[in-house]
């Protein structure tokens, strides 16, 4: 981490140490990802609906549900149970049951699985903020925004002109629309910062102070969002990850002060899933998902990761399913180990490059980090010295942080500029448009090749054109075609079936590297079958293009 030139006062020397020890912390990069998740003292269920006492508002639990929860809660010494609280639209099924430290919640849970009424009983894992902090000398402020404009001059690392989201471009477009909410689940956000004046999302619903539930939606005074780790209406940024992954997306730009923000007119809903140390238990992240949905969010923005569970799946799908996008970061631990909620279908998932477009590895807090990768990745975005706010002062524009935490809210903020000017966009089309027109061969050529490869995705988001994109489309609404391959595995032949009709389309069949094996002509009908058997063993992506856009149909295996 590089330091001022200059002697440090008092509150920067402590500010250092401060960060150090957080640099510590995320550095802890080489557990495995079950090793990082498993560590926790708490599970979450899910009761069948049929064994709730009431119907109508699923309110209660059946006496016999009530006796099973007691007897192996007994048995395993469970120190609290507790609803976790979803809206009034939601039933009343999901319990958190908290441990003594050092349970063995393998073997609580497989217990828990053996009840009949037991839908789902899984671990409240815990997952975290993906991003690191440090300051430097002070500088002016817009033009420490590398990820937005990029003249190649920028002071901590090296930097290729261009190398950016091409945000001045996309700024002649649009500056973002106030009826776009962009919710932000994380450390919370410094409420009170000049940066996000007007721009805090407002529960018009509810009375302020009245300590009154005005909305009956079961959260009394959320006025401005939710605090999911305090359990109050508070959503106060005590660790900083969030204040600055809020500003990226919406600081209010030409304003004549501080940083310009992707989005500069969007509303923000600070939802607090992660503590003082940066971690949370992910039955809030669940939570929080639900309210973001139901309040009115339009986009998800999750820089935070950890494991996979059937709930915050069923969570995920209801967003996507409602018609807001979720985008969220890979994390940094520099593997091909999934996190969630990126490795989920139909989220954004998101990685970080350098000033001078290569994947990020490392960053600049720890020499092992760097972008995680892997077979989910959609794109990537800038990530590493990323300027942004402070969550503790209100004039201090000298804090940089890296991480993919810090690549995501790019993506968030040209996500709601999008919806800004065609908010008919599904969460599929906003995805296959950003994949479909982001800049590809920029980074370093063994890992970014031609197409979709695992290091960047389908290569860095360019604002400007997905806008483009975005505006055309609203005339002519894009329709991008699911297909489904079968047999997968495949020996000799396979089939893909389209669910519509493809007219003018081409299909590709590329391996992880992103080489091109295979290639069609042009297509016409709802199938196509393709002889495999020159292609080697192996595992393969296949891509089709059709009229302008790119569809991807996940993975195939070939096997001979």
């Amino acid at each position: 981490m590089k330091g001022e030139n200059k002697k440090y006062n008092t509150d920067k020397i402590l500010a250092m140490k401060k960060c150090f020890f957080l640099f510590l912390f995320i550095g802890l990069g080489t557990w495995s990802v079950a090793q990082r998740n498993i560590i926790t003292d708490q599970i979450i269920v899910k009761i069948k609906d049929c064994y709730l006492q009431n119907s109508r508002d699923k309110s209660n639990l059946a006496p016999s549900i009530t006796q099973s929860f007691t007897l192996l809660g007994e048995r395993f010494k469970a120190l609290d149970t507790k609803n976790l609280y979803l809206g009034k639209n939601h039933s009343m099924a999901y319990f958190t049951i908290l441990f003594p430290p050092g349970s063995d919640i393998d073997e609580i849970i497989t217990e828990y699985k053996k009840l009949e009424e037991i839908e789902y009983a899984e671990p409240d894992y815990i997952g975290y903020g993906a991003g690191g902090d440090g300051f430097i000398p002070d500088d002016k402020f817009y033009v420490k925004q590398w990820g937005l404009n990029n003249n190649g001059t920028f002071q901590h690392a090296q930097g290729i002109a261009g190398i950016d989201v091409n945000m001045e471009e996309s700024w002649s477009i649009t500056t973002g629309d106030s009826n776009i909410i962009v919710a932000i689940l994380d450390s919370g956000g410094k409420l009170d910062h000049p940066e996000f004046a007007g721009r805090i999302w407002q529960n018009h619903k509810e009375i302020s102070g009245n300590n009154v539930d005005d909305d009956e939606n079961g959260f009394t005074d959320d006025f401005q969002g939710w605090d999911f780790v305090n359990k109050d209406n508070n959503p106060s940024d005590d660790h900083g990850h969030g204040t600055n992954v809020g500003g990226i997306v919406g600081s209010t730009g030409n304003n004549g002060r501080g940083f310009a923000g992707v989005d500069w007119n969007c509303k923000l809903m600070f939802l607090k899933v992660l503590n003082s140390n940066n971690t949370g238990y992910q039955s809030s992240f669940i939570a929080a998902i639900y309210y973001a949905v139901d309040h009115g969010a339009r986009v998800i923005n999750m820089s935070i990761g950890g494991g996979q569970s059937d709930i915050y799946r069923d969570a995920v799908n209801y967003a996507l399913q409602k018609n807001v996008t979720i985008v969220a970061c890979m994390m940094n631990h520099n593997t091909e180990a999934p996190y969630y909620p990126a490795a989920f279908p139909g989220v954004i998932a998101v990685g970080s490059i350098d000033p001078n477009g290569m994947r990020t590895q490392p960053f600049f807090w720890n020499s092992s980090s760097g972008s995680n990768f892997g077979s989910h990745i959609s794109v990537v975005a800038p990530g590493n010295y990323i300027y942004g706010l402070s969550h503790s002062s209100n004039s201090n524009y000298d804090t940089y942080w890296g991480g993919t935490s810090q690549a995501t809210p790019h993506v968030a903020g040209v996500v709601s500029l999008m919806l800004a000017i065609n908010p008919n966009l599904t969460p599929k089309e906003i995805k296959n448009i950003l994949e479909t027109t982001a800049r590809d061969g920029i980074g370093r050529p063994e890992e970014d090749t031609p197409g979709w490869d695992k290091y960047h995705g389908w290569g860095l988001i360019d604002s400007y054109k997905a806008l483009t994109y975005s505006v055309s489309s609203r005339k002519n609404p894009v329709h991008f075609p699911d297909f489904s391959v079968f047999p997968n595995p495949a020996r000799s032949a396979l089939q893909l079936i389209f669910q519509t009709p493809v007219t003018e389309g081409e299909v590709y069949i590329l391996d992880l590297l992103g080489r091109q094996v295979y290639s069609n002509q042009k297509i016409n009908g709802d199938k196509l079958e393709i002889d495999c058997s020159e292609i080697p063993t192996g595992i393969y992506t296949i891509v089709l293009q059709n009229k302008g856009s790119t569809h991807t149909g996940g993975k195939l295996l070939i096997i001979h």
